[in-house]
């Protein structure tokens, strides 16, 4: 960060003797650590090339932050600090930044290791809606629009197989196939979504372990970045979980042989999760619970397919084929998330 910029940050805060170091772990915002004094604070630049209303985020934030301390005081919420203008989003020259109180004695995890850590992290999820299920979910604003419409990814992976570059289209015509293959999958979400016994809620979409708070004794503590905040499904949260639990081995795994599916995770999330939702879902949500999984691995598959077939315009790639790689481990997953369902 540039110090110019940083000590106008200082001077929106107050911070009279603070330095900062980066954080690496997050994907889409910068994040720094800054220390001032005796006190801690972690600073965020939002990224407004994904969230193109930061104020959106901010505005549910306050909501959310106003709901919890009315109805549920003791519930760690991780809400952004006022400045000194009693303002929590800061725009200066060059973006948009945040920040919040460091948790002392707290930690978060990157990569799911024991099945205790899938159970925890699913318990906070669940909690975390269940509290705020009596909050009117459609007062959220949306800050990524479409962003688990699997019906819509479907469509722009049709576009993309008739426009598309048609070399890598031939080169796919085995995956594009499968895709086509499990269409079944959308209907499935379809009639979800339009059941009378589902419900919108307030839900986090963006349900990777890093982005749980845990304590000294590995116990879930709060879930945190919650720039993904809007009405949705269950199917988002539990789905994102089983993509990103479930499996040893990342999306970016290029050796298929080890995509393979741990069961005890299956297990471990649907206990966690619904102890923390408690009685929130209807029978026929229970019911559908594992078609989650199948809903988010299809459609992280659809999208990496879709971006490679279109040259590769929205993620970001580390070499030539890299959306490639990507596609066909969340197809394998795919497959052995369903026969780990039979």
């Amino acid at each position: 960060m540039n110090e110019n910029i940083f000590k106008t940050i200082c001077d929106f805060y107050g911070w009279k003797n603070a330095n900062f170091s980066s954080i690496h772990s997050g994907l889409i915002n910068n994040t720094w650590k800054v220390i001032n004094d005796d006190e801690v604070f972690i600073l965020q630049k939002i990224n407004t090339s994904i969230f193109k209303r930061p104020d959106f985020i901010d505005d549910n934030l306050k909501l959310l932050s106003s709901y919890f301390k009315i109805n549920h005081p003791e519930y760690l919420f991780t809400s952004p600090i006022a400045n000194n203008n009693a303002e929590t989003l800061c725009c200066i020259e060059d973006g948009y930044y945040r920040s919040f109180s460091f948790i002392k004695n707290s930690f978060t995890i990157d990569v799911v290791q024991t099945a205790n850590q899938a159970f925890e992290a699913a318990h906070q999820f669940g909690k975390f809606t269940a509290l705020l299920n009596e909050l009117d979910a459609s007062q959220l604003k949306i800050t990524l629009p479409d962003f688990h419409n699997l019906s819509l990814r479907y469509h722009q992976f049709e576009d993309a197989i008739q426009s598309g570059n048609p070399e890598r289209i031939e080169e796919m015509k085995i995956d594009i196939s499968f895709i086509q293959s499990k269409k079944n999958i959308v209907d499935k979400f379809e009639n979800f979504i339009h059941h009378p016994d589902v419900k919108q809620r307030v839900t986090h979409h963006d349900t990777k372990i890093s982005n749980v708070l845990f304590d000294a004794d590995n116990k879930g503590l709060c879930v945190i970045d919650l720039d993904t905040i809007m009405p949705g499904y269950f199917l988002s949260d539990v789905g994102d979980m089983m993509r990103t639990y479930v499996c040893p081995v990342s999306e970016e795994e290029a050796d298929l042989n080890k995509i393979i599916i741990r069961k005890d995770f299956m297990k471990s999330i649907q206990d966690g999760y619904l102890k923390g939702i408690g009685e929130v879902l209807s029978s026929f949500e229970k019911d559908n619970f594992f078609l989650s999984g199948e809903v988010l691995i299809y459609m992280q598959a659809i999208r990496f397919l879709a971006d490679y077939i279109n040259n590769d315009v929205y993620y970001g790639c580390k070499y030539p084929a890299h959306n490639l790689v990507r596609a066909r481990n969340q197809i394998r997953l795919l497959q052995e998330y369903q026969s780990a369902l039979e």
